[in-house]
């Protein structure tokens, strides 16, 4: 028996070891596995390049790596492409708050000055990533590795943007967006966040119409009011019709439109519009010619426009706007307990004001309509399925896609412009300055899901690759429930865009990682449960365990400190068994006949092989854990090798040579069934197997 199995295991002596002789082998990289098994592929969600990983990430990582060795066992060409993603405004909303502690501002900082620190930062939160996605086992070939800032992407991404607007489905025009007067950018809808709020509803006289609204300090330009032109309360008044009106600051001519965008269901079927601040009331204005003028600046306070108010934030204008509106005599009533949406930023919580700028959007509809006819062939599917249908809802209802950013750190827009103030603005799409003079370059970036929309693509070489030709369509999409509507169907689109393929077969969808009480982790908080100092005190093996068992795909799992502990016992568990195993079969014969009893151990391990094979083929990753672990520990250690005491103990060398031949056997069988699932540990024992089928486990042919 090897010396090391009289001490007990240590994760901490091992695991480092164990990696750095798998990385050095060059098996993590297919081009180097034996064979002519098929390719397999899954391409890693890149993590955010600017911090730690987090307990999301430790749990991807296992899933994705359990897969990866299942299929390189089973002798396929297995591919697991790592990454790592610049994460855009993510990224540099980090940086902004180290920003802020050092006393400085983004906002008084040269742009390129700004870039630069924020990629040196990037950079080394990069090479740390790396180090403990190492440290979690990842089995990835680094050699293939790709950071969305990388060269090759920058100009892949820029060639996309080039084609899309080449084909029509990219357009710059003046549009609403979600504004974040804090960080000073547009954002996408699925950066935002909805919250139900309560919000006092107020009933204003508007000459002889009743209107409401839960934004008073909005209506500083609202001089128009819409009614429905077949609302039968309103026949007597006609569109266009002007008359005097009684406002916040004064009387005002206001001009009567109808248009069917109105609900005659809500309120009184009139309301008055705020063209710039509300995508509903942009569309009327552009429909019927009228004015658009801002009345809330780009920093959230109010404009000129406003009069007194001028400066004020809307949070200290508001009371004040009503209290005046109801000195006039104008206030009707107020519901105190009207319940609403409102749009918050996802980063900081700051509530987004709706803003009309110009902007780079994606024409969503065309797109959306392949992916859904995608789905319906068949070519995509969903673990769990219930994820298709609000894919389906996501892609049914596809607003056009705002993709501009008012952030340096990003990938520029190959965009150039000429004469933007004069009315006769010219624009070039080029990712070289053009020729002659006055030209300047788009200051905007791209949303970070414009890259990473592309990435199966981009790290697979399309389009003339070798790897896009042998390993695209890959085969599995491993990720959070969460992104099945924000990353999701930008793949999708882009790989049946570009390739005329979708870009995976398989969507599974984990869900989130919450503390033991399953709280959403935060700092705030303070209940995150940080991965790495887990593995530090239980090793890699026991966390890889307690994110798996129990954690059916798509439902969120609770994650304590007690379970990470449970399975490092299991792993003790598991030492000692071998320590067993290998004290009593020292004299084994591989050849050695099996008694009846033996052999009926042995086909009921075949069956539980066959068992743990499909589960992890049709994606019940948390059931083979489990039956592996049951029959490791309840039925090997607690039954089989009880009763293999007094049969070594005896005087029937028959029956301690079939026992010690089956002993090996099925300890082997352990190993491999176990191993995608605690990579190191049994690693670890396999080396010191007396006959192996390869010089490493995760090469050794998987039990069939």
């Amino acid at each position: 028996m090897p010396d090391k199995f009289l001490k007990p295991y240590d994760p901490s002596a091992t695991e480092s070891r164990i990696y750095a002789k798998w990385e050095k082998s060059g098996l993590f990289n297919p081009d180097n596995l034996t064979g002519d098994g098929k390719p397999y592929t899954i391409v890693m969600p890149p993590p955010n390049a600017n911090g730690d990983l987090h307990a999301g990430h430790a749990l991807f990582i296992t899933l994705e790596d359990i897969l990866i060795r299942f299929k390189r066992m089973q002798g396929y060409k297995a591919l697991w492409i790592p990454g790592a993603d610049h994460a855009g405004f993510e990224t540099q909303v980090v940086y902004e708050k180290k920003l802020e502690k050092e006393g400085r501002s983004r906002f008084s900082m040269d742009p390129k000055q700004l870039y630069n620190e924020i990629f040196a930062f990037t950079l080394e939160s990069k090479k740390h990533m790396e180090q403990q996605v190492r440290e979690l086992g990842a089995s990835c070939d680094w050699s293939r590795e790709k950071f969305t800032l990388d060269p090759d992407v920058v100009k892949e991404v820029q060639k996309t943007f080039e084609k899309m607007f080449i084909d029509g489905l990219v357009y710059r025009g003046k549009r609403t967006v979600n504004w974040c007067s804090k960080h000073q950018t547009s954002l996408s809808d699925v950066e935002t966040e909805n919250t139900e709020e309560k919000s006092p509803f107020y009933y204003f006289k508007y000459g002889p119409f009743e209107i409401g609204t839960v934004r008073p300090e909005t209506k500083f330009g609202d001089k128009y009011v819409v009614m429905h032109p077949d609302d039968p309360r309103y026949k007597d008044w006609e569109h266009g019709q002007r008359l005097e009106v009684e406002w916040i600051n004064g009387p005002i001519m206001a001009t009567v439109i109808k248009d069917i965008a109105v609900d005659m269901e809500f309120g009184t079927g009139v309301m008055t519009i705020t063209p710039w601040h509300s995508q509903i009331d942009f569309e009327i204005a552009k429909r019927h010619g009228l004015d658009v003028e801002q009345i809330i600046d780009w920093h959230g306070k109010l404009l000129p426009i406003a009069e007194e108010f001028t400066g004020m934030k809307i949070a200290e204008a508001r009371p004040k706007i009503v209290e005046k509106l109801a000195s006039k005599g104008l206030l009707i009533k107020t519901d105190d307990n009207y319940t609403h949406i409102t749009k918050r930023c996802y980063k900081c919580n700051t509530m987004i004001e709706p803003q009309t700028k110009e902007q780079w959007f994606v024409k969503m509809a065309p797109l959306a309509k392949m992916a859904l006819e995608s789905v319906n062939r068949g070519e995509v599917k969903f673990v769990p399925d219930n994820y298709e249908k609000i894919f389906r809802y996501w892609m049914e209802n596809a607003l056009d896609w705002n993709i501009s950013r008012q952030i340096v750190w990003g990938i520029p827009i190959p965009a150039w412009f000429k004469n933007r103030e004069s009315g006769n603005e010219e624009i070039i799409i080029s990712r070289e300055k053009p020729d002659g003079e006055g030209w300047d370059a788009d200051t905007d970036t791209f949303d970070t899901w414009f890259s990473s929309g592309q990435w199966p693509l981009i790290v697979t070489g399309f389009p003339n690759g070798k790897d896009y030709t042998t390993y695209y369509p890959t085969d599995v999409m491993e990720t959070g429930h969460d992104l099945i509507f924000k990353w999701i169907p930008r793949m999708v689109i882009f790989g049946l865009y570009l390739a005329k393929k979708a870009p995976f077969h398989t969507v599974y969808l984990h869900g989130l990682v919450n503390d033991a009480h399953g709280k959403k982790m935060s700092k705030s908080k303070g209940n995150v449960v940080n991965p790495l100092n887990l593995t530090d005190k239980y090793g890699t093996d026991a966390l890889r365990m307690a994110l798996v068992v129990g954690n059916t795909p798509g439902t969120d799992l609770s994650l304590s400190e007690d379970k990470v502990k449970g399975y490092k016992h299991f792993a003790n568990k598991l030492w000692n068994i071998s320590r067993f195993v290998f004290e009593n079969t020292n004299l084994a014969q591989n050849n050695a006949e099996l008694t009846q009893k033996d052999a009926e151990l042995l086909a009921q391990v075949n069956a539980l092989t066959k068992d743990i094979t499909i589960d992890i083929e049709e994606f019940r990753i948390y059931m083979a854990a489990e039956k592996i672990y049951h029959y490791s520990w309840h039925e090997f250690a607690d039954k089989i090798l009880e009763e293999s005491k007094p049969i070594f103990a005896g005087t029937d060398e028959d029956a301690r040579q079939s026992r010690a031949t089956l002993l090996l056997l099925l300890l082997t069988r352990i190993l491999k069934l176990l191993h995608p699932f605690m990579p190191f540990i049994t690693e670890e024992i396999y080396q010191s197997m007396p006959t192996k089928d390869a010089e490493y486990l995760m090469v050794a042919k998987w039990p069939s």
